[in-house]
């Protein structure tokens, strides 16, 4: 592994949301405050879209880190479930007691007097629904029908969805209308820009213990944000992938080669010179950024 090689302590690019690494990017900041001033708000529905591979789950884990203890949170990862899967699983994570036969009016009796208990302790309840894009129709409405749950002052619970952009389609159904009509606030999260990516890059290398002289060339940036176009997850798997072809030529700097390995040896990121076809003045910019590291790469 690379690790002592570039003098790191810890993996610097895992694609695992984890919240040590969070970089405050323009997009991750106003998504973050955006959810911050909703529960404070006591608001019922909140949703955060973003395609794959932009951070939603990391935003997610650094929203439910963020809360102080005054308040419950009920994390719900995998929300294919049909309603009293999805009931069931709240109660466990609000360390409500149920029966696993409780029929689906105990249960909804069961969480109603579970949140008024948190409520007398001063305590707010907030469920964070990832991929909520794959929930079936039935079970958003029975969460829907859930937070109806108020008392004279606020709602006993707050609702955040994460989801990608087809989740707006499926909020478009016509039987889940008065759901969308209750998402009071709401953000999309974007990729990073060039210069967002090179600090995002350091940033990670700094919290994974480095404190060397810049790893990435200019060319290899260029050609790094060129092909992950700014995206996160693929940001980490090809700077990943980049650390180790250096690694394995004994060299403490990427360059431009070693960025394009990564390239080839990742499935899921077409080929630029093979699959992409660029028009001349598209490619003439882009060996012009690129320099002599492009010219001088081996055919």
């Amino acid at each position: 592994m690379y690790l002592k090689h570039f003098g790191l302590t810890e993996t610097p690019f895992s694609i695992t949301p984890d919240t040590s690494f969070y970089f405050a990017s323009h997009s991750y900041q106003e998504g973050l405050n955006t959810l911050l001033f909703a529960i404070l708000s006591g608001e019922g529905f909140i949703k955060i879209t973003g395609e794959v591979g932009t951070g939603k789950t990391l935003l997610c884990r650094k929203l439910m880190s963020s809360l102080d203890a005054s308040f419950k949170v009920a994390y719900v990862p995998n929300p294919y479930l049909e309603p009293h899967s999805l009931l069931m699983t709240l109660a466990q994570e609000l360390g409500i007691t149920v029966a696993t036969d409780v029929t689906q009016h105990a249960l909804l009796t069961a969480l109603t007097h579970g949140l008024l208990d948190f409520a007398r302790n001063d305590i707010k309840v907030v469920v964070c629904l990832d991929e909520v894009q794959a929930m079936p129709i039935e079970t958003l409405e029975a969460l829907r029908l859930l937070s109806n749950l108020e008392t004279e002052k606020r709602k006993l619970l707050q609702v955040v969805i994460f989801g990608q952009p087809e989740l707006e389609v499926k909020l478009n159904h016509a039987s889940i209308r008065q759901l969308k009509q209750r998402i009071t606030f709401e953000y999309q999260l974007d990729r990073l820009s060039h210069d967002e990516m090179q600090y995002y890059l350091n940033h990670r290398l700094i919290i994974a213990g480095y404190q060397g002289s810049r790893i990435f060339s200019s060319a290899a940036l260029t050609l790094l944000y060129f092909k992950s176009k700014g995206v996160p997850r693929l940001v980490n798997i090809l700077a990943h992938k980049s650390l180790l072809a250096a690694y394995g030529k004994g060299k403490h700097q990427v360059g431009f080669s070693d960025v394009f390995a990564a390239i080839t040896d990742t499935r899921s990121i077409e080929s630029t010179w093979r699959k992409l076809r660029l028009n001349s003045f598209t490619l003439s910019v882009f060996l012009s950024v690129c320099g002599s590291a492009f010219l001088a790469f081996p055919k």
